[in-house]
């Protein structure tokens, strides 16, 4: 009964802080051929266990690590803005170079950044229990490569959907910057919803300042 509710509690966790990782999935792959995209999310998804199994081993050392969220939310940013790049660039007839390694890379590179709550809470949900653990994580990588390939066809169909993919990777970036130690114990002031507010305006201003950037700057200059 109790590893019927640990079960239970690693699938609702996975469905729960899985999704940044499956927009970023998505992003990535879209632009590449159905067969080619298949197969970089395979790879990707197979790559990121063995990750996350390792990350599981140094979790606890790694919240130590003063700034290394910090880090990765700035590098969460980057990836947002380049991927809006590649969309506005589309958008503008340039011809993609849609790279396959190019996608596994940006993917296993997100997870690698994004991965830490899910490996926490699949932790504590296993309860010490190796199986559950390798349970868990092997289903989190399942349900991240599901999602990633339905956020692919439908940004294939809805074009604006890279609009909000691109916010989500930034919106996540920003709150891991804002949640890391080196902010929290210098700035006092910075409350949950100041936070919030903070967030926000870096989602905004990043996703115009990539459509600035990318499309009507490049109109201005041709």
């Amino acid at each position: 009964m109790l590893a019927l509710y640990a079960i239970v509690r690693i699938v609702v966790i996975n469905l729960v802080l899985s999704g940044d990782n499956a927009v970023v999935i998505g992003m990535a792959a879209h632009r590449l051929p159905s067969k080619q995209r298949r197969i970089a999310i395979l790879i990707g998804g197979g790559v990121a266990v063995v990750l996350r199994i390792i990350l599981t081993a140094i979790a606890a050392l790694l919240l130590q690590i003063t700034g290394l969220q910090f880090v990765g939310g700035i590098l969460l940013i980057w990836i947002a803005f380049k991927l809006l790049k590649e969309e506005e660039e589309s958008k503008e007839g340039v011809r993609i170079a849609a790279s396959m390694r190019e996608a596994v890379i940006t993917i296993l590179v997100a997870d690698l950044i994004m991965s830490t709550d899910n490996v926490l809470g699949v932790a504590a949900a296993s309860g010490g229990d190796l199986r559950l653990l390798v349970f868990g994580l092997i289903m989190s990588m399942a349900i991240i490569m599901w999602l990633g390939s339905l956020v692919a066809e439908l940004i294939n169909r809805f074009w604006w959907l890279s609009y909000v993919g691109a916010a989500v990777i930034a919106w996540t970036g920003a709150m891991m910057m804002f949640e890391d130690r080196f902010l929290t114990e210098r700035a006092e002031w910075l409350s949950r919803s100041i936070a919030y507010v903070s967030a926000a305006v870096i989602t905004i201003g990043v996703t115009a300042f990539a459509h600035w950037f990318h499309r009507v700057r490049g109109t201005r200059e041709g």
